[in-house]
């Protein structure tokens, strides 16, 4: 890996001299998410050749993989010993590395129950914008001091620093697992979802949507074989034992659900995400129900782009923020996600972080905004 890691070196010092954009790909999973995707600008640089699994410590609980490694394969690996990353990282496609994992920052259902990708980062080694290879963080959970830039990097989409190796932290599988179905509109959803979450139970993920126009509330429970039994017999609900269950959650981690793939033409995807405890938000006329994860924290919303600022005013209002996730048309296709600072100070900050890391502003110009 040393000569791929050098060839990497080079490419951006080269880029920096030149002032040569770089675009910064894995497995090319999330093309569809960043203005202007998938054209993002710049020369492709591909990390996949940096592929591997450094070093795994199954009883400390701890795995170093470099950034090309394929998730599926990390995963794998993980399952023969009974553990998984408890995020769930989203899989758009098939061919996502590890890189990109963390370079997304995006989580799955389990994300307001168990943390979210940063949570789980314990080291990086990058390459910055001067093409200066850096290490940050370690092995062990408590191993910084001062600012923890490992976890800074979670979610950066690359423009901080190309990430070449991360070391992660991993959990054992749940001993037991179950899903409870109620039906129920939204706003009994979110109640029934802020009551739980005042009691010890072992809440793990759970989705509301809408389908043929009854609400209906997935709820899975993860944990002991003890708690998760105890909680199916005093939350109610209907027991969810078909065999397909599990493949469901990851449908609903991959946006396979019909509620993602019947998206009417001329409709974007909204990521809004708001307190948990935030009502069911009166949407524009016209804008169908959202799909609800992270027990209300997370709201789905399908609709026209010019629909954006009325979204995030709405977002505002309760104290959240909105962004476009996938523009209107099929994956792929026109520009992704914008994102804003939710204040000038904020925004200085990127701008004096960007400026740290990448003073040519070589890496991912363009990716966020």
């Amino acid at each position: 890996m040393e000569a791929a890691l050098r060839q990497i070196i080079d490419r951006v010092r080269d880029s920096a001299d030149r002032r040569a954009p770089l675009r910064i790909r894995g497995g090319g999973t999330k093309d569809f998410h960043g203005p202007g995707a998938p054209d993002h600008a710049g020369e492709p640089l591909d990390l996949r050749p940096l592929a591997g699994i450094v070093s795994y410590e199954p009883s400390e609980l701890v795995v170093t993989a470099l950034a090309g490694t394929p998730l599926a394969e990390l995963e794998a690996l993980l399952a023969q010993h009974g553990q998984c990353l408890p995020f769930e990282p989203p899989r758009f496609a098939p061919g996502g590395t590890v890189g990109g994992m963390v370079a997304a920052g995006l989580s799955g259902p389990a994300r307001a129950s168990v943390g979210a990708v940063r949570d789980y980062v314990l080291g990086v080694e990058i390459v910055n914008g001067r093409g200066e290879l850096l290490r940050f963080g370690g092995q062990v959970m408590k191993n910084v001091a001062g600012y923890d830039v490992s976890r800074l990097m979670a979610g950066a989409w690359g423009q901080l620093g190309i990430v070449t190796e991360v070391s992660l932290k991993v959990l054992p599988v749940p001993p037991a697992e179950a899903t409870l179905r109620f039906d129920c509109g939204q706003a009994e959803a979110l109640a029934h979802l802020h009551a739980w979450g005042g009691r010890p139970l072992p809440l793990n993920a759970s989705c509301w949507v809408e389908d043929g126009g009854a609400g209906q509330l997935y709820v899975r429970l993860r944990g002991a074989r003890a708690a998760v039994d105890a909680a199916c017999r005093s939350m109610g609900g209907e027991l969810q034992d078909a065999p397909g269950v599990p493949e469901d959650w990851q449908a609903c981690r991959d946006q396979r659900l019909p509620w993602f793939t019947a998206r009417a033409p001329g409709h974007a995807l909204w990521r809004l995400s708001v307190p948990q405890t935030a009502p069911a938000l009166a949407l524009p006329a016209g804008v169908a129900p959202p799909l609800v994860e992270w027990h209300g924290g997370l709201r789905w919303v399908q609709a026209p782009q010019q629909q954006g600022d009325a979204l995030r005013a709405l977002a505002a209002q309760v104290g959240g923020s909105a962004s476009l996730f996938v523009a209107a048309g099929a994956y792929g296709e026109g520009a992704g996600a914008v994102f804003g600072a939710d204040s000038a100070a904020l925004a200085a900050v990127h701008q004096r972080l960007k400026q740290a890391f990448d003073p040519a502003g070589i890496l991912n110009p363009g990716r966020l905004l």
